[in-house]
């Protein structure tokens, strides 16, 4: 999968933009807070229908302006594709493919495969367990329709399940309307813990050998998929929950409360790790997931570096450039030194400046 241009109009800091990749690597230097970063998370929004800095619609939309678009061509197992992409301040976002309007921006998932690494991936570990689910979903959604479906039906019922939660007293037939959102929970919930639990295990086979590699057989990484409730006592555990989950006015049980732990040698990388134990792992977690996509679609995902060559050691960066070899990469940074030390190909090259960007090769 490519993408062969990207078009903005006032997205962020970007007026308007039109600008061609290559296949390859594009590498996007400039000073701190001239856009880059805004660039690559057009491209992820594009492709996702989310930022990947969790930013509302009305927040990426430039100032004093009303809407903004993105557009991206690309081509997938020589298929082209056109992502067109309406964002506006005060209603949902229009999506069109191909030019014709999508109802869901869940259609999006699985046409253009994207991971997108930044600085703040390497808190993945020491955040709190939102965040390592964030990542679990993100993932799954763009390689499973099963799980992208279980995943937004489940979000809705425990949404409204909530809201009953927090009004239980004061609603009339309280008792009924929770058995059935209950149903419908352990039906969509059972099928995202199989799902979820099926994942981490190959993950885990991909990821151990990353990581002894990158530690030169020095440790040993084990995801552990810390279920909130199994498939088959999530509805013993709902019931038994009942009355505290009323009392506290919302969902206490199900896989919204997940948790993914990393263990190195046996030890909980989040409580005991050293900083750079815990970059280490996500560092192998993101390269594991470069690979989780090739694995399960037969490509190459698209790869966002958002500065990350910056935050990591000699060693690392080559672990990580090591890696970069088929498929296309975008990379922002603020100098190309590491660039040139580790004498590393550069199919294009872009300067980035107050939201211009200028090809120089």
């Amino acid at each position: 999968m490519n993408i062969s241009s990207v078009e903005l109009k006032n997205f962020r800091n970007y007026e308007n933009l039109s600008i061609s990749l290559d296949e390859g690597v594009n590498i996007f230097y400039g000073d701190n807070a001239q856009g880059k970063t805004n660039l690559l998370d057009a491209v992820y929004v594009g492709c996702t229908s989310k930022s990947h800095r969790m930013s509302k619609d009305r927040e990426m939309i430039r100032f004093d302006c009303s809407e903004a678009h993105i557009k991206l061509k690309l081509k997938k197992k020589d298929v082209p594709y056109r992502i067109d992409m309406h964002l506006k301040k005060n209603s949902a976002k229009g999506i069109a493919l191909n030019g014709i309007p999508i109802r869901r921006s869940s259609e999006l998932f699985g046409i253009a495969n994207v991971v997108f690494f930044s600085p703040e991936d390497l808190n993945i570990i020491k955040d709190g367990p939102s965040e390592r689910r964030r990542f679990l979903d993100l993932e799954m959604c763009q390689q499973s329709r099963l799980y992208l479906h279980a995943l937004v039906s489940y979000t809705k019922i425990i949404n409204q399940k909530n809201r009953l939660l927090k009004e239980y007293s004061f609603t009339e037939g309280a008792e009924e309307l929770t058995d059935i959102y209950n149903t419908q929970l352990i039906d969509f919930g059972s099928e995202i813990i199989r799902l979820r639990k099926d994942f981490v295990k190959r993950l885990n086979e991909i990821i151990g050998e990353i990581h002894f590699n990158i530690t030169e057989g020095k440790e040993r990484i084990e995801l552990i998929y810390d279920s909130n409730t199994t498939a088959e006592s999530f509805e013993d555990d709902l019931k038994k929950n009942r009355q505290q989950e009323i009392r506290s006015g919302m969902s206490l049980t199900g896989p919204h409360r997940d948790d993914l732990i990393f263990k190195v040698n046996s030890t909980d990388l989040r409580h005991f790790g050293s900083q750079g134990q815990q970059r280490t792992a996500v560092l192998s977690l993101k390269l594991s997931e470069i690979r989780s996509f090739e694995e399960a679609s037969g490509e190459k995902p698209l790869l966002l570096l958002d500065d990350v060559l910056s935050e990591l050691d000699r060693k690392r960066q080559i672990q990580l450039l090591s890696s970069i070899r088929d498929g296309q990469t975008l990379i922002t940074c603020t100098g190309l030194d590491d660039f040139i030390d580790n004498r590393f190909h550069i199919d294009k090259l872009f300067h980035v400046s107050n939201g211009i960007i200028t090809g120089e090769n």
